[in-house]
């Protein structure tokens, strides 16, 4: 059987699983930064770093109760926007699955596919809150340099190993299609 492969020397993506994968990676992603960091550990939160950051954000000093209404309130907007993400990626999932579902959620394609989702989550957020506009650090004071750039590296070697783990699964269709051949991977579920 042969395989087409793309410009760059690579075989294509299955369209199948990437989207809904990385966009459902992106929103628990989220999550899991929000309820860690902001909520369980509370090392910070949506504008906890606005006295220095570099846009000129009104700072809402988080150790005050105005302040903390206030970054809460942020906080909530960016978990709405995480389980907005988390219901888009479950909707094109669900809309592109048509057959043989306890398959995809057991292919490693897919789990790949929300690993480096993830990864992007983390390299975005982190470059674009962290770096750019200064709105929060993941730990702020005098080493919030070192966690933003352990949030940044966390988040490479999540799309590193999410890309390598759903490149080193074998093709899956989630098409009607998908449930043709004999005693492969995508059948049993095992590996797909």
């Amino acid at each position: 059987m042969a395989t087409t492969v793309g410009e760059a020397g690579l075989p294509p993506a299955p369209a199948g699983l990437q989207l809904p994968g990385l966009v459902l990676g992106v929103g628990l992603g989220g999550f899991v930064d929000g309820i860690l960091l902001h909520q369980l550990l509370q090392w910070h939160h949506m504008l906890s770093s606005t006295n220095s950051d570099r846009i000129g954000v009104k700072y809402y000093d988080p150790h005050t109760v105005s302040g903390l209404q206030m970054n809460t309130v942020w906080d909530g907007i960016f978990h709405a926007v995480c389980w907005i993400a988390v219901l888009l990626g479950l909707a094109v999932l669900y809309s592109r699955v048509t057959h043989n579902r306890r398959a995809v959620w057991a292919s490693r394609k897919l789990w790949g596919w929300i690993l480096a989702g993830w990864g992007l989550f983390n390299l975005v957020e982190g470059i674009l809150d962290h770096q750019i506009l200064g709105i929060h650090h993941v730990h702020g004071g005098p080493h919030q340099v070192w966690w933003d750039m352990g949030f940044l590296a966390l988040g490479a070697l999540l799309l590193a190993g999410g890309w390598l783990l759903q490149r080193g699964a074998p093709a899956f269709d989630p098409g009607p299609g998908s449930e043709s051949g004999s005693g492969d991977a995508r059948r049993t579920g095992r590996g797909a």
